[in-house]
């Protein structure tokens, strides 16, 4: 189970770095998702990206894990939970790696919802030292998680009905 905080570390220093580099979209994104005026999305923006990557930093260290994977988990939950406020809107939501108005659905709000049951178990998991294949093995979900996101992303796919 090494490997899982270091996936979720992988994670939020993504979704933190992310942020850095696509400010302008993402700050409106997070103004939009939190319901506040468009100029508080800066600033929204710097918190959410501290938050991720202090969570990114402490899930790094054995004896912070259990701190990081709490922060982690409070603020995926929070992410569900404004995503549930704005179910059914249509808007960018910052979620993904690229530029995409669509419905906020089951989906979406599932998504950060998971991840916090997933920081959750991180921060109920006795902390061990990372082995030799940890960071293979959370790249490999880092890489699924990502794929995962974009089949999602598909327009009108037969075989989903949301």
């Amino acid at each position: 189970m090494a490997a899982l905080p270091l996936f979720l570390a992988l994670l939020l220093g993504t979704s933190a770095l992310h942020k850095a580099l696509d400010r302008q979209r993402l700050g409106s994104a997070a103004a939009r998702l939190a319901g506040t005026p468009p100029a508080t999305g800066p600033l929204l923006l710097i918190a959410a990206a501290v938050v991720e990557g202090t969570a990114a930093l402490c899930l790094l260290l054995a004896p912070l894990r259990p701190a990081g994977a709490l922060v982690a988990l409070l603020l995926w939950a929070l992410y569900a939970l404004l995503l549930l406020l704005r179910r059914g809107q249509s808007f960018d939501c910052g979620c993904d790696l690229v530029a995409r108005d669509r419905l906020v659905g089951v989906v979406q709000i599932a998504r950060p919802a998971l991840l916090a049951g997933l920081a959750a178990l991180t921060a109920l998991l006795p902390p061990t030292p990372f082995t030799l294949d940890a960071p293979f093995a959370a790249a490999g979900f880092l890489a699924l998680w990502l794929g995962a996101a974009e089949i999602l992303a598909l327009p009108r796919p037969v075989w989903r009905n949301n």
